[in-house]
């Protein structure tokens, strides 16, 4: 589709399709990524082949999608397109999505993940530590999070667990 604008439902819906395993149904559908932004505290980050925002009219390498509510932030889905994936695309989509977090007010970020999730180590080398496990949830997710993190510029925040029904969360930041 070169030349022609793409619609960043579009692009995600491309990356969500190639990215993710269908065996662990965590894609979503496009319906539910429309109406999720929707919602004004849902958030989206496309990254093109260089990890910034693409160009008009060039397909999306990854996208991140996320949820905000007061001084907290949910990381809901992180991909990378399989033809993108070992270029850094995913670490430069997460340290955009903690510094996009933390200027929107967020003191806390929480992901969940199921076990044997590709980007595990993604996770931990932005500072993701677990928390807890839910057995038999969602084929098993693991559940991280900290007692305190680090954003950009070295600014410590405390953590406090939360328990929302029906998810636990994930806390972490970027470590630097």
């Amino acid at each position: 589709m070169i030349g022609e604008q793409i619609d960043d439902i579009d692009r995600i819906m491309a990356v969500m399709e190639a990215a993710f395993d269908r065996a662990f149904g965590e894609a979503w559908n496009r319906r539910q990524v429309g109406d999720a932004l929707t919602l004004p505290n849902t958030h989206y980050l496309l990254a093109g082949p260089d990890g910034e925002h693409p160009r008009d009219g060039q397909a999306a390498a990854g996208f991140v999608l996320s949820r905000g509510a007061l001084d907290e932030e949910e990381l809901l889905l992180i991909a990378v397109h399989p033809d993108y994936r070992g270029r850094g695309i995913g670490t430069v989509l997460l340290d955009r999505f903690v510094a996009a977090a933390e200027a929107r007010g967020a003191a806390r970020l929480f992901l969940e993940m199921r076990d044997g999730n590709p980007a595990d180590s993604l996770y931990h080398r932005a500072g993701f530590e677990p928390v807890g496990r839910r057995r038999h949830y969602l084929r098993t997710r693991l559940i991280f999070g900290a007692n305190s993190c680090r954003f950009p510029q070295n600014r410590e925040f405390r953590l406090i667990p939360l328990v929302m029904f029906p998810l636990i969360r994930i806390t972490a930041a970027s470590p630097r």
